[in-house]
């Protein structure tokens, strides 16, 4: 008898209630989806590797709510536990006539914030409409999931990789126990936004996920290298200097801990930096640094970004774009860009390109291209240079599309959806669905020849090399991934 049998298939399938938590907006109850919520996957100890929850005879009454978000810095997510290693299920009601793919959901917000307890990850509509099952997840975030103390500290070896181990260890359950909710553990396609989508690449790369999944798709997130050992552990001396000489992260409470993530980057300055660590025990490569992962080469992957990233990033009042003109756009992209470019050749550059623009057009064209979509350009190269011809890639123009857009359209969850942002929404879970069914989201594969794209807009189509100018113009400077 496998594991998943434990769980009544007909109580599962046939008709437990679905309870929704209150959202932020209204999200509509589906009675035809089966929503459970709060589904514990591990535990862990701070620093640990995680080990996995049992799982048997479950009163499904009881999965109501979620479970608590990983403690970070704000409350939009609370509440804040570190007992956090919980995942959500919404799956349709009745029996399938065949196991139905499984899609598996991680949030964004870097490696450091984030919850898919948003209303937007709601997984009612996509599971409705494309006769899937959705999974969302979360996990250790922060210094919970990634403060790596491996070399100052033997105790704690997995602590620079702990949240990815979180994922894994979330995939494994999917593999033992998704079948008992009407899913196909041997079709399993993760996609996530932003971190969310960072963290795909890098589980790519980790010999522990290998067979846990068998598409990807990532939207606007990409890891094109992890952290070395040495900076990440000058990041961690650097919050233990500001946690306090006296503190031992061990034993300090958890709100001690949250109060030091305000810990300047010793690397970048800024924000302390969080994420993946090239530790060669649960990492042994970057995900897509000299080349893509062999282990990942077979994988059907789906790229995504958005025409206007950084839309999303900077506020009309904001430093960076009050008072913003042409004389003063030059100083104000340098530092924003991430690349090491001369910033007055960049303006005239795109000046002459697009002459008409106004100055904060240009801002975001500019940083977008240089800062948030290169990623996205190294990893789809590298695996079209692989030839493996199962690499798709496609860009959101539909209204300007800025960072995080895609995800209600992604779900069916945009509040208050006009027509057009209802239909682009149906387009968008359609092709996501298609993929997930047969690894072809519904156009031509990503080719270094072509590079065809599908661009997402009021009118769909597919662009050999959209926005070709600016690719050619930064792929003069090297890459370097933020952070690593």
């Amino acid at each position: 008898m496998s594991a998943a049998s434990h769980i009544s298939r007909r109580a599962v399938l046939g008709g437990a209630t679905a309870f929704l938590a209150a959202p932020a907006f209204s999200v509509p109850v589906r009675d035809d989806v089966l929503a459970l919520k709060g589904i514990r996957y591990g535990f862990a100890e701070r620093f640990m590797a995680p080990k996995a929850a049992p799982w048997g005879m479950v009163d499904l009454a009881t999965l109501q709510n979620f479970g608590p978000a990983c403690p970070q810095q704000g409350d939009k997510y609370a509440p804040f536990s570190e007992d956090c290693l919980y995942l959500n299920i919404w799956a349709p009601k009745g029996k399938p006539r065949r196991p139905r793919p499984v899609l598996v959901y991680f949030h964004g917000g870097a490696y450091s914030t984030g919850s898919v307890t948003d209303p937007l990850n709601d997984g009612a509509t996509l599971a409705e409409r494309g006769d899937v099952v959705v999974v969302t997840v979360n996990h250790r975030l922060n210094i919970f999931g990634y403060l790596y103390l491996a070399l100052r500290d033997s105790r704690f070896p997995d602590s620079g990789n702990a949240g990815q181990l979180d994922l894994i260890l979330a995939l494994k359950w999917v593999q033992q126990y998704i079948s008992g909710f009407g899913g196909d553990p041997d079709n399993v396609t993760v996609f996530g936004q932003s971190g969310g989508g960072a963290k795909i690449a890098t589980l790519m790369a980790m010999p522990a996920a290998k067979g846990l999944f068998h598409k990807a798709i990532t939207m606007s997130g990409q890891q094109v290298t992890a952290s070395g050992p040495q900076n990440a552990t000058k990041r961690a001396q650097a919050f233990l200097e500001k946690l306090g000489p006296d503190m031992d992260p061990v034993s300090a409470s958890t709100s001690q801990l949250v109060a030091a993530l305000g810990a300047q980057d010793p690397i970048l300055g800024g924000g302390l930096y969080m994420g993946p660590v090239l530790d060669m025990r649960n990492l042994h490569r970057h995900p897509f640094w000299p080349d893509v992962a062999p282990q990942s080469l077979g994988i059907p992957m789906l790229l995504g970004n958005t025409v206007a990233e950084t839309r999303a990033f900077y506020a009309a009042d904001s430093k960076q774009l009050t008072g913003l003109n042409f004389d003063n756009l030059s100083a104000r992209i340098a530092t924003e860009m991430r690349i090491d470019a001369h910033p007055d050749w960049v303006v005239g550059e795109f000046r002459a390109r697009y002459p008409k623009a106004e100055p904060v057009d240009l801002f975001h064209r500019i940083v977008t291209a240089a800062r948030s979509w290169r990623g996205q350009v190294e990893e789809a190269d590298a695996r079209a240079k692989a030839g493996r011809g199962n690499s798709y890639v496609y860009q959101l123009d539909f209204e300007q599309a800025k960072h995080t857009d895609d995800i209600g359209f992604a779900f069916g969850t945009t509040p208050n959806p006009s027509t057009a942002q209802k239909a682009m929404s149906e387009r968008i879970m359609d092709s996501f669905v298609r993929f997930a069914r047969t690894g072809n989201p519904g156009w031509p594969s990503y080719e270094l020849n072509t590079r065809k794209t599908m661009v997402f807009d009021t009118e769909s189509r597919v662009v050999s090399d959209p926005r070709k100018w600016e690719r050619e113009l930064f792929a003069r400077i090297p890459y370097v991934q933020p952070g690593t």
